[in-house]
């Protein structure tokens, strides 16, 4: 539902509307997925199970049911295998195309190598391909546009933020900087892998192996990096633990990634609690 300012200013809505149905997203499925290797030895992890489908099928959906219309898979390792799954992306109604890198780029690199499947896009959206976040995209592009920063980010408030980095924020949703993973059980803002970037952060992200976390998004405060909160479903499938909690999650998941989303999410947190 529109937000009351999006009723005030419906060329806001529309906005958000027209960046979704002329994005392309990249979805990151390039990685090697070691800690995932004693449960899913033979199998990239985006094709991992989870219920009846893959791990992957559900990001594809979730996309397809928000209105995007092409997706680009960054892959690399057993790429073969995803490519045979998804082919041109008719099974689901959605045009998938294909970026392979020959070896490890890391996510920024993987994202450079993609550049000429954006063509004239003004705008690219990414996904990391191990987590689930439950986003209205509408709203996060509104956001983006609303800020004009060249990146947004989506972020999640945890109880635990002890495994993650975390994201500092000011009070208009402006990120001021980052901090390693603390060691320590407090909460905090971290990363959902979600992001909408200006397509001119492409000129921004050096040729060959690099990371958005560590080698893009510090260089990017000074021009504008903001972030949006969310509250719905969040989940990764990185570690044997979490990807056991994604199998018990398998219906959840499934039913947030076709349902329509609504501001706030299910309020299904990453350990699987309610709010």
């Amino acid at each position: 539902m529109p937000t009351d300012r999006t009723i005030q200013n419906p060329t806001l809505f529309q906005s958000a509307m027209a960046i979704l149905l002329d994005t392309p997203a990249l979805l990151l499925v390039g990685g090697m997925g070691t800690r995932l290797r004693s449960v899913v030895p033979s199998t990239p992890k985006p094709l991992a199970s989870v219920g009846s489908q893959s791990f992957l099928d559900i990001l594809v959906r979730q996309l397809g049911a928000q209105g995007i219309g092409r997706v680009v898979m960054c892959t690399g390792y057993l790429a073969d295998q995803i490519e045979g799954e998804f082919g041109n992306g008719r099974r689901l109604n959605i045009e998938i195309e294909y970026s392979k890198e020959m070896s490890p780029l890391g996510t920024a690199g993987a994202i450079k190598l993609a550049q000429s499947h954006l063509k004239d896009a003004a705008d690219f959206l990414v996904m990391n391909g191990d987590s689930f976040l439950e986003i209205d995209l509408r709203r996060f592009a509104r956001f983006h546009r609303e800020h004009d920063g060249l990146a947004t980010m989506a972020v999640v408030g945890v109880d635990d933020a002890s495994r993650y980095g975390t994201v500092e924020v000011d009070a208009r949703g402006r990120v001021t900087g980052f901090l390693e993973k603390a060691g320590s059980d407090r909460p905090g803002l971290v990363n959902g892998g979600v992001y909408l970037f200006n397509r001119q952060v492409l000129e921004l992200i050096p040729d060959g192996p690099a990371s958005l976390e560590k080698d893009v998004f510090p260089r990017l405060l000074s021009q504008g990096v903001y972030a949006l909160e969310q509250r719905g479903m969040f989940i990764d499938i990185g570690t044997p633990e979490d990807y056991a909690r994604a199998q018990q999650l398998s219906g959840c998941l499934v039913e947030a990634a076709s349902s329509q989303p609504h501001d706030g999410g299910s309020g299904i947190l990453r350990d699987g609690e309610t709010e």
